[in-house]
């Protein structure tokens, strides 16, 4: 029987204006955390999943989190950048003439500015490949459950990722899947996922809240973004 691979779906990298953590630490943490496959998934930009890429071409799926009008998605085997702003049926328009996947983040999470009223992802759920099911950053477990039920009622997939943000994240939760090599074949991986899902610390925030304003004052401190 083949061994099922560990995937990371949800991360994001120092591309994202809320994250410090280059590359070569999530390449290091993925060894560590024996992740066979990670997809970047930077808010609004896939220029940092492609250029990743490029450095670990057998680790890295290409994604972006996208803020359509709505909520935000998650795109995957992207081969550009989608920008924010759209209307989540153009945005969905976009990746699919990408050939991608795609996925809703998040969705209820009652905290979050890219969460979806259940009526907006109504309208589109027959567009979508998936939903996020779980991810690590809920502080309610309520919102994730929710997420969970929604998918199972609607007959979609789920995806669970950590929503990295800082090292010690990436990994926390991760979707078991069969081996896959493009967009179709990942997509039938994630019909029969299985998942390792864990909770962040409520303290993470905090290192993503430290990124914005020190990018914002133009500062070059990486102390949230060390192992």
């Amino acid at each position: 029987m083949t061994a099922l691979w560990r995937v990371e779906l949800h991360s994001h990298t120092v591309w994202s204006k809320d994250c410090l953590v280059e590359f070569e630490k999530i390449i290091q943490r993925c060894e560590k955390r024996a992740i066979d496959r990670i997809a970047i998934t930077d808010h609004n930009t896939a220029d940092g999943a492609l250029a990743m890429q490029k450095i670990a071409p057998d680790l890295v799926i290409v994604g972006e989190e996208i803020m359509t009008t709505h909520g935000e998605m998650l795109g995957y085997y992207m081969q550009e950048s989608i920008p924010a702003g759209l209307t989540p049926e153009e945005t969905i328009r976009l990746l699919r003439e990408q050939g991608a996947v795609i996925s809703v983040s998040h969705p209820f999470d009652r905290l979050r500015k890219g969460a979806w009223r259940e009526e907006d992802l109504l309208k589109i759920i027959h567009l979508v490949d998936a939903i996020e099911i779980f991810n690590s950053r809920c502080i309610y477990k309520a919102d994730n459950d929710r997420a969970a039920a929604f998918a199972e009622a609607h007959r979609l997939c789920g995806t669970a990722g950590s929503d990295a943000h800082t090292v010690r994240e990436y990994g926390q939760a991760v979707t078991l899947l069969q081996p896959f090599h493009d967009a179709p074949t990942f997509l039938d991986a994630i019909r029969q996922a299985q998942y390792d899902k864990n909770y962040s610390s409520h303290f993470v925030h905090l290192g993503s809240t430290y990124a914005k304003w020190l990018k914002r004052l133009g500062l070059k401190k990486r102390l949230w973004a060390g192992g």
